[in-house]
């Protein structure tokens, strides 16, 4: 299943369980910054160096540091200016903050903290008082990547079909207006291909429905593996069928496409235990080599005009492709077998 999609997180962001976090340190006075840069990397950790809080965030926008060291004083934007930018942004993950201060008193403290820093520590640090704060700071950042990581799978089993590991419909009907929206804002072709299993009912009656739902399994399998990883991707949308979105495609390479995974079907042989299966499907594609601006370019339109060509496909004998141009200028177009006809 591929899984760059907005709304199924991929990057793994955060600390690998063994890793030590990449250190952004903001001080402008430069014997500090020497002394630190040279206790932080003793203690294993591979540091960048800024003087200032504009640099710092500056630099936050090009690679994510997952620890912040800051001094509080600085010229241009100071230590507190700066917790409270970089917990505004739109990071990859969390920013673990220290913040370093030669300033003495609970008010100060608070208000390093109330601006977002985790942690503080006093000027001059003592290396092994720092090396103690850090330590803390990569348990709380590995307890984050943790929390990250579980709500991603949560996410994951929330849109995926527990049978197939397809998308499910529910997934299909969110996505799917953002990919035509992305079509149409861009002008951009939108095919979708859907797929339905020839006389399942007649595999569930025949070898049991443990059989049904293996060859289920197994052709998901076949129709992910002939998908474009990272661009293409697969949802169940009912029983038997699949509906398989092929952005950045015209109507007859998804027709090419559908063809392909037909003939590839038919001679399959599916798995069932020790049973081999054999089946076939029916297909209709329906898509736009160039999504336009009008209301009647709706994903109702679009998927609807591949379920009339999967149904003349099941009338004119099964086991083939119907495909038809939402465009207007252009005109329906079938494959039989593995000629086409345009």
């Amino acid at each position: 299943m591929e899984t760059d999609d907005p709304s199924v997180p991929e990057v793994d962001t955060g600390l690998p369980v063994e890793a030590k976090a990449s250190i952004l340190l903001v001080e402008d006075e430069l014997t500090t910054r020497l002394l630190m840069s040279r206790q932080l990397k003793r203690d294993g950790s591979e540091v960048e160096v800024v003087s200032n809080g504009l640099q710092a965030l500056e630099l936050l926008k090009k690679r994510f540091f997952p620890m912040l060291i800051t001094d509080w004083d600085m010229p241009e934007m100071n230590g507190v200016a700066l917790c409270k930018a970089v917990r505004e942004m739109p990071l990859e993950g969390y920013v673990y903050i220290i913040l370093l201060t030669a300033r003495e008193g609970k008010a100060h403290v608070i208000e390093g903290l109330a601006a977002g820093a985790d942690d503080y520590l006093t000027k001059p640090p003592d290396e092994n008082e720092l090396r103690a704060r850090l330590n803390t700071g990569r348990r709380i950042l590995k307890l984050e990547q943790s929390l990250r990581a579980a709500n991603r799978r949560i996410h994951l089993l929330s849109i995926t079909d527990a049978l197939t590991a397809t998308f499910n419909r529910r997934h299909l009907m969110e996505r799917l207006p953002l990919e035509l929206e992305r079509a149409r804002r861009y002008g951009r072709p939108l095919s979708v291909v859907l797929c339905d299993v020839d006389h399942f009912k007649r595999i569930n009656d025949t070898y049991g429905h443990q059989a049904g739902d293996c060859v289920l399994s197994d052709l998901a399998k076949l129709l992910m593996e002939s998908t474009r990883a990272n661009i293409d991707w697969v949802a169940r949308y009912g029983g038997e069928e699949f509906l398989i979105v092929l952005p950045e495609t015209p109507v007859e390479r998804a027709m090419a496409f559908a063809e392909k995974i037909r003939s590839t079907i038919e001679v399959h042989a599916f798995s069932a235990g020790d049973t081999r299966v054999g089946a076939s499907a029916s297909f209709g594609v329906a898509g736009y080599d160039a999504v336009p601006e009008s209301k009647e370019a709706s994903v109702d339109h679009l998927v609807a005009s591949a379920d009339q060509c999967l149904y003349i496909s099941k009338e004119k004998g099964r086991n083939r492709t119907t495909g038809t141009f939402l465009d207007e200028t252009k005109s329906i177009s079938t494959s039989v077998g593995s000629t086409v006809e345009i």
